[in-house]
């Protein structure tokens, strides 16, 4: 009788079905997360989009504002109405009157409204930082 030990390897099944369809899966796996990142992509750019856009039609509404006020500002009318208003001219033919209040009356007060910041509590503002909003 020998007695030496045979140590028995034991033998692991080489599938190669079973190692290509691993294989595919791991490929799956990192294709649906590279999709997943570009769709985040895709929305975050949207909204971007999004905001540049309705920015850019506050401009053009603005631009057509200032296109407006221009047009007028050389007009004729726009001359007329500031001599009458600013420029204290009459025509010929006219009599320029100013108003002036009778003596010993007190001028009326011209009340100037000042906004003022609402002040901010500080957990407001680190809540702002770390949301990023």
């Amino acid at each position: 009788m020998n007695m030496e030990r045979k140590i028995k390897i034991p033998k692991i099944p080489f599938d190669l079905k079973k190692i290509i369809l691993g294989i595919v899966a791991i490929v799956l796996f990192f294709l649906v997360m590279d999709l997943n990142n570009r769709l985040n992509e895709l929305s975050r750019l949207s909204m971007q989009q999004e905001k540049a856009s309705t920015v850019i039609a506050v401009l053009q509404n603005t631009l057509s504002a200032l296109d407006t006020q221009v047009a007028y500002s050389s007009s004729e009318g726009a001359v007329e109405d500031w001599a009458y208003e600013e420029g204290h001219m009459t025509r010929p033919g006219e009599n320029l009157i100013i108003p002036l209040s009778p003596p010993g009356t007190t001028p009326i007060p011209e009340v100037v409204v000042v906004a003022t910041a609402e002040p901010v509590a500080n957990w407001q503002i680190w809540l702002a930082l770390i949301s990023g909003k």
